[in-house]
């Protein structure tokens, strides 16, 4: 595990000992927690994107010609 050195608004890093002394943690906690599910976040989405493109690679649709134009599509 790595140490970060972090600067925080003294007014915050209050409110944030407070939340965090009203669930039985630490600020430092919050943070770890915090910068875990960013990071769970961007795999989850780099997973779906990765399954999104076999799942295209794999598909035996064909795409033909635009038989419409724009202006046909926003008639109202």
């Amino acid at each position: 595990m790595k140490n970060i050195t972090l600067s925080v608004d003294e007014e915050v890093l209050s409110v944030v000992r407070q939340h965090a002394a009203a669930r039985s943690t630490s600020v430092n906690q919050l943070v770890r927690d915090y910068l875990g599910k960013i990071a769970q976040r961007e795999n989850r989405a780099r997973n779906a994107r990765r399954r999104l493109r076999t799942l295209s690679n794999r598909s035996a649709a064909k795409i033909g010609r635009a038989t419409w134009t724009r202006e046909e599509l926003h008639e109202r």
